[in-house]
Parts: structure tokens; C-alpha cells; sequence
């Protein structure tokens, strides 16, 4: 059965080079140039798959391959040197939701995110219930940890476990580790955000696919900042930060200090931007230039596709001295092969 579901996929694929379409759906986009996940992705919808396949499934490929230490197992340890898992899939038809959040001891943290949305009504789970829920559905428990994250954390010891993200605790956490405790009076020191170069990095593959029905679905799956506070879940899992997917108007995914994000509902404001009427490159750039009044140093970028007539895809970036430019992968049915586009952060 398998071999002929592959035959069959082969030869739809074959069909798709001898004749590309003049339509440029479908299509798959996604954060960061990780080729592997976007021509999986692509592969999938070629094949028959749904939008939503196609995100679980690209999302998958990163998982696997650890896409740059930051998604998927062995990378970006919290403070206690474990490495836990955040993932969200969203169908832009039902507009269903099914994400992750702290998950330990799962590798497929997409594919569990998948299983919230078929078999529960809940849209988002976390930590070792989410595990066990996991567990239930057939996953595999398994150590997330490798010889890299348990490197990456020894050396994070050796340096007085800097950077870290607490403040207002005593002992200094500038200058020590913890465990940390607040002082009896909270001193005010007027900072909403600190950053360190540190910070900046690849953190997460939001992946937007849409069917050439239309049909759209958005996903992500990061294994988070590295050494952040045991428990810490950023914004990839959270309908509207991490992702967003709409069939009346588009779809939406960021990357970048999920912290901060996740304050602004990015992925969720850039399709209402595109449904207004505004272009999808049009609504990155507003979503980053409203973050921008509030936090000018936030690390982030915003990926948007649109499904109306003019069809087309966009991108924005904040600019820092560290972080001037944006790659992410775009395949759609006018292309060869999957494409690397940049971006000029603003």
C-alpha cells in the first residue's frame, strides 16, 4: 500500500514539472531558509496532503534535523539544563487550534500539537500533562537532552549562568546564579526589557501552507530561548503570536523574542491588516513598526500571505546592529524549486 502511494506520489509530481501551473497556489512559506521542511511541506500538498499535513509534516523535518540547535530535541536548555518543546497547527478553515507548550520528553511536538486539535476540544496543553496526554496518543517518551545541550548549559554554569531572563531577585542575577528569591521590597528601576546579544538567534520554524483550494493552515515548533526559566512557554504555541490562519483573508507566523511577541498578537493583527486590504508585505511592516513604539531593540520578524485576488507573500524584520536582514523560504507553483527570499529589516 505504501509502495503505491508513493508511485502515485511520484508520478504527481512528475505531472507537476512537465506542467506548473499559472496560479501560484499552492504555495508553503516559511520562516528562516530551512529547504528540507519546505519542500517536504511542498511534496506533501503536491501529493494529495491538506494544507494542514503539510505544516505538520514540514514543521516534522525540522524537528528531526534540529534545524540551527533551535527547534527539536538537544538544543536551547532552560536554566535546569532540560530542553522542553512549544508547537501550534492551526486550521484556517475551522479555524480549530492545537498546540503545545513545555512539553518534555516528546521529540514530535508538532505531531502532538496535530492530535490536540483532532481529538480534544482544547486548544493548548502544557508541561508533563501534556506529555502524558501525548504518551496516550501512541508518542514515544524519550530524553530530549544530548551531549550539545548538556555542553551548552555546563558552560552557562561556568559563567555564573549568563544571560538569564530574572530580575528584581536577589542574588543579583546580573551577576550570580540562583535560586533566586525576590527582595521583601521591589526596587523599581524603571527597565521593561533588557537584552544582551546573546539573545538574538534562529528560535523557531513557522511554516503558513495553503492548498490550491484555498484552504490554509499555519504552524510552529521551537524548542525556545536558550536558559530560560524552567517552565517558560513563549509565544509559538499561542494562537495569534506564533501563528495565525484564516481562509477569508491569510495567514501569519513570527520568529524572534517570543516574550515579547506574544504581547502583541502579531501573526493575528498582519491577517487582519491583509483584511482590510493592505498587502501582505504591507502588514509585516505594520505589525513590526507597532511593536517598534514599545520595545525599538525587540528581535523578531513576521512572515504574511494573502489568499485574495493579488495574491502574494511579504515580510518584515526589526532591525538591530546584530540582525539587518530576514531570510525565509518561499515554493509555490510557479517556481522550480523552493526559493530563499530576503528582506531588508526596517
Amino acid at each position: 500500500m505504501a509502495r503505491r502511494w508513493l508511485l502515485l506520489c511520484a508520478q504527481l509530481l512528475l505531472g507537476v514539472a512537465l506542467a506548473r501551473s499559472a496560479r501560484p497556489l499552492p504555495l508553503v512559506l516559511n520562516t528562516w531558509p530551512f529547504r528540507n521542511a519546505t519542500e517536504t511541506a511542498w511534496k506533501m500538498l503536491m501529493c494529495g496532503g491538506s494544507a494542514l499535513d503539510a505544516v505538520e509534516t514540514g514543521c516534522a523535518v525540522c524537528e528531526r534535523e534540529q534545524c540551527d540547535g533551535t527547534v527539536g530535541f538537544g538544543g536551547s536548555p532552560d536554566e535546569f539544563g532540560e530542553t522542553t518543546l512549544d508547537a501550534m497547527i492551526m486550521d484556517g478553515t475551522t479555524m480549530n487550534v492545537g498546540a503545545v507548550g513545555d512539553l518534555r520528553r516528546i521529540k514530535n511536538a508538532i505531531g502532538v500539537a496535530r492530535k490536540v486539535l483532532e481529538h480534544t476540544t482544547h486548544t493548548l496543553l502544557a508541561g508533563e500533562s501534556a506529555t502524558k496526554f501525548a504518551e496516550s496518543m501512541g508518542f514515544v517518551n524519550e530524553d530530549l537532552s544530548t551531549d550539545t545541550s548538556r555542553a551548552l548549559h555546563a558552560d552557562w554554569l561556568a559563567r555564573n549562568c549568563q544571560p538569564n531572563y530574572w530580575r528584581n531577585v536577589i542574588p543579583d542575577a546580573s551577576k550570580y546564579c540562583g535560586p533566586y528569591k525576590p527582595p521583601s521590597i521591589l526596587k523599581q528601576d524603571g527597565s521593561a526589557y533588557g537584552e544582551t546579544g546573546a539573545h538574538y538567534g534562529h528560535d523557531t520554524i513557522g511554516m503558513i501552507a495553503i492548498h490550491k483550494t484555498g484552504h490554509t493552515a499555519a504552524g510552529t515548533s521551537t524548542n525556545g530561548i536558550k536558559f530560560k526559566i524552567h517552565g517558560r512557554i513563549g509565544d509559538s504555541p499561542i494562537p495569534g503570536a506564533g501563528a495565525y490562519a484564516d481562509d477569508t483573508a491569510g495567514a501569519a507566523a513570527a520568529t524572534g523574542d517570543g516574550d515579547i511577541l506574544m504581547r502583541f498578537l502579531p501573526s493575528y493583527q498582519a491577517v487582519e491588516y491583509m483584511r482590510g486590504g493592505e498587502s501582505p508585505t504591507t502588514a509585516c511592516q505594520k505589525v513590526i513598526s507597532r511593536i517598534q513604539k514599545y520595545f525599538p531593540k525587540f528581535f523578531g520578524a513576521v512572515i504574511c500571505a494573502n489568499v485574495t485576488g493579488s495574491y502574494a507573500t511579504g515580510a518584515a524584520c526589526n532591525k538591530l546592529p546584530e540582525f539587518t536582514q530576514f531570510r525565509f523560504m518561499v515554493y509555490n507553483s510557479l517556481m522550480e524549486q523552493p526559493v530563499e527570499e530576503k528582506v531588508d529589516c526596517i
